[in-house]
């Protein structure tokens, strides 16, 4: 008995065109361009995942140089500096008390300089 594949071919191209909604032109209408396109947009999507990660570090580290530098020190000598008083917090959490608190900001800073 021959195997029919119209049930799974229609899943399959449904399954690409409903990730290819929005898309512009043929890109949403024909299977094969449609197919690339997708096939595209996932790489990027997995690429983009990646680079987030590096994107906020880079965010969190260029805040809390400048906050830093506000406080007369630079980011290597204030991370230097905590770390050496035992100040074990992540560059994240670094960076918001920065941007939204900075007497505690400014408070860590000075640690840092005592700890030199």
């Amino acid at each position: 008995m021959r195997i029919k594949r119209s049930v799974n071919a229609l899943k399959k191209r449904r399954k690409i065109f409903r990730l290819a909604k929005g898309y512009f032109g043929s890109k949403s209408r024909s299977y094969r361009i449609a197919r690339e396109a997708v096939m595209k947009s996932q790489m990027y999507a997995f690429i983009g995942r990646r680079r987030k990660k590096r994107d906020f570090r880079r965010l969190w580290i260029a805040r809390i140089n400048a906050a830093a530098r506000l406080n007369g020190l630079s980011y290597s000598k204030f991370m230097h500096g905590l770390k050496a008083c035992g100040i074990e917090l992540n560059r994240k959490v670094l960076a918001d008390i920065a941007v939204t608190d900075a007497a505690t900001f400014a408070q860590l800073a000075e640690k840092a300089k005592a700890a030199k």
